[in-house]
């Protein structure tokens, strides 16, 4: 059974056991309980409105401030001789999902 998860204004198709990176927890989160926007498996397909009633998503914090992919930011303006580069990489909860119900 799979389902799709909203964390911070993204969305995410989940199922038991997958890990994904979400954006960064507070400190000292050990567990979410997730209402998902819609749960369906090969058959089945259920869909919220927002959310799905009586089905839930528990996820258990793995790992705390992952460090994503370094993004570069260039400014440029053309024929002047103008250039600025500057870096950002963004922090990451790792969670896994332990089940979908």
């Amino acid at each position: 059974m799979k389902a799709v998860i909203e964390v911070g204004n993204k969305q995410y198709i989940v199922a038991k056991g997958d890990k994904i990176e979400i954006d960064l927890l507070p400190a000292g989160t050990k567990k979410l309980t997730l209402e998902p926007l819609m749960v369906f498996d090969e058959n089945n397909i259920k869909v919220g409105t927002p959310k799905v009633d009586g089905a839930k998503v528990e996820a258990k914090v793995l790992e705390e401030r992952v460090l994503g992919e370094k993004l570069q930011v260039v400014r440029f303006k053309a024929k002047k001789r103008v250039k600025k580069i500057s870096g950002h990489r963004q922090k990451h909860s790792l969670i896994e999902i332990s089940s979908v119900a």
